[in-house]
């Protein structure tokens, strides 16, 4: 009999269809039934020994929840039939519903030693069991995961331990994951933990990749990439994980829509071993970023949001650095300007920036609007979210210190100086927009350019996390205001260990001391001013956090809360700042 090894995890959801993610144990047809009638089957493909499923559910009632269960072979596998949980459900919302999108990043997943837990209390753990203790309360319409969903680079004792049972850790990489198997046990480490795995059997989610799903600094530069690239274990590391990722992350972001039309998802489901197809691709990837799209779009009614991969995409030559290559940028641009009168009419998104005959298979891209009404004269969407790993506003030391290293890095003082600053840029993880400041300067010019005029939305948010630690910050445009509210909202840990030294030096990174400084700073680099100016409007925050935002017609509502231990030995989410945008 086939077993369930992980899942379910409830993915993509509209209000008719949605899609569940398995993991099984052997080869099976794995079907989910929901109490309404709704139903779905897929069999499952193979990768590296592994078997998966995705399926497509459809038949579903808009505004309705619905308990359903995962069945392999006709076997109840989900729910467990000793369950400490209520039951997984469904659930769907009308198209001019409200919308609660719950979002952090950096989870760390090991598990505590002898109950305590070194770096506090989970968030995810802790909605977890709120959600569960209260099911028919408010809850997430859609989780969002920004990055560092598991950590190949710093691995915990148990996974240490288990590597050794396979490979000599004296052979590099050491103790990090060095192919697809290891890393399969760190998904297993991460959503097995049991609040988790129902948390995410329950609630949509949205994942996009960060540095730590690979390795620390990955792609920060082009010295960096050539170094790694002569590494004789490297390239096992990529690809397995992008592999992984594509398995374990992507294929949930899409819709069943996008899934039909995807060349590389049919390909790996038409043969019985799917691992040499999804290689070759991985390999395609690395040695083109170009040809392969990670990002994508969601919308959930009049929330529109634009998930943005800022690792992968990147352009290294020194000469012509950016965060997202000019495919990836014009694709952002014509996602955004969907729907706002005179935009370019936009495709799939899986194919705009390779060459003709070519395809980027791991698109996500789409135009695939499950709630945006058809025709409207102004205005595709209320509310713009992008998600990027990365804040876009950063403590305006740190921003001119970056902007000062690329400039260093790119001759602007010399060649002693560029390589002064690629021992600094490595050392200090300077790779966020702003040490790519024609990339920051044209977000700022293409956030203003959507958030004015005729249909433009209620707010821009741009949603980040990796810096472990949260706050609010607010930009303005010289001599022009945008109609909408524009926020950067940056919350990290969901769980992970933020260090004295994190606390201070982004306080004092806030401070107008450290904005003198950096300016003094930047000036040495013969930095130009940013195309934004921005303000700090809340935080910095520090601990294991959740945000949430509350998008009803046109208003916006943000509350952050963190995980916080009781004396009785429980953990609650603690309201840190609960506020409107609009």
């Amino acid at each position: 009999m086939a077993g369930l090894r992980l899942g379910p995890l409830l993915r993509y959801t509209d209000g008719s269809c949605a899609t569940v993610w398995v993991e099984s144990d052997r080869p099976c047809t794995a079907e989910v039934r929901c109490a309404d009638g709704a139903t779905g089957t897929s069999r499952t493909f193979q990768i590296a020994g592994h078997h998966y499923a995705l399926v497509a559910v459809s038949g579903l009632t808009p505004g309705t929840a619905t308990e359903y269960e995962v069945l392999l072979d006709g076997a109840r596998v989900w729910p467990p039939p000793d369950s400490r949980f209520p039951p997984s459900v469904i659930a769907t919302s009308p198209a001019d519903a409200g919308t609660r999108i719950a979002f952090g990043s950096c989870r760390w997943a090991a598990p505590p030693a002898g109950g305590h837990d070194p770096v506090g209390p989970d968030a995810l753990d802790t909605l977890s069991a709120r959600i569960a203790a209260d099911p028919g309360a408010a809850r997430p319409d859609v989780l969002l995961l920004l990055g560092d969903q598991v950590y190949a680079d710093e691995i915990s004792d148990a996974t240490r331990r288990w590597i050794a049972g396979r490979r000599d850790l004296a052979d590099p990489p050491g103790d990090q994951v060095a192919d697809y198997e290891e890393y399969t046990r760190l998904y297993y480490e991460s959503w097995l933990d049991p609040e988790v795995r129902w948390l995410l059997s329950t609630v949509p989610s949205c994942m996009i990749f960060d540095d730590h799903d690979v390795i620390d600094d990955w792609n920060t530069s082009e010295a960096w990439l050539a170094d790694m690239r002569a590494t004789d274990w490297w390239r096992e590391r990529l690809l397995s994980g992008l592999m992984s990722y594509w398995v374990y992350q992507q294929l949930g972001n899409l819709s069943p829509a996008e899934l039909a039309a995807d060349p590389l998802y049919a390909a790996v489901r038409d043969t019985p071993d799917g691992t040499d197809v999804l290689r070759t691709f991985a390999a395609r990837a690395d040695a083109d970023p170009a040809s392969v799209r990670w990002s994508y779009r969601r919308d959930f009614g009049r929330v529109r949001l634009l998930m943005v991969d800022s690792r992968a995409a990147r352009v290294l030559k020194e000469n012509r650095r950016a965060m997202l290559d000019p495919g990836e940028a014009a694709w952002l641009r014509e996602q955004i300007l969907d729907g706002r009168g005179g935009a370019a009419q936009v495709g799939t998104g899986m194919s705009d920036h390779v060459e003709a005959g070519e395809h980027a298979e791991a698109g996500a891209g789409g135009g695939e609007a499950e709630g945006a009404r058809v025709g409207e004269p102004e205005g595709a969407y209320d509310h713009l979210l992008i998600g990027t790993s990365l804040p876009w506003l950063l403590p305006h030391l740190v921003h001119d210190v970056e902007a000062w290293n690329a400039a260093m890095c790119a001759g602007e003082r010399g060649p002693r100086w560029a390589r002064l600053g690629e021992r600094i840029r490595r050392g200090a993880d300077l790779e966020h927009w702003s040490a790519f400041p024609s990339s920051f300067d044209a977000l700022a010019d293409l956030i203003a350019e959507a958030g004015t005029g005729p249909g433009a939305p209620a707010t821009v948010s741009v949603l980040s996390g990796d810096v472990h630690h949260a706050y609010v910050a607010e930009p303005s445009w010289p001599g022009r205001a945008p109609d909408a509210h524009v926020a950067q909202l940056t919350c990290s840990p969901v769980h992970n260990s933020v260090p004295l030294s994190i606390r201070l030096g982004f306080r004092f990174g806030w401070s107008a001391l450290a904005r003198a400084l950096g300016r003094r700073v930047a000036r040495h680099g013969r930095c130009a001013e940013p195309a934004v100016g921005w303000r700090k409007t809340g935080g910095p925050w520090f601990g294991n956090q959740i945000m949430t935002l509350t998008l009803r017609g046109r208003t916006a509502r943000l509350r952050l809360e963190q995980a916080r231990a009781e004396r009785d030995g429980t953990t609650l989410l603690r309201v840190i700042t609960d506020r409107e945008l609009t």
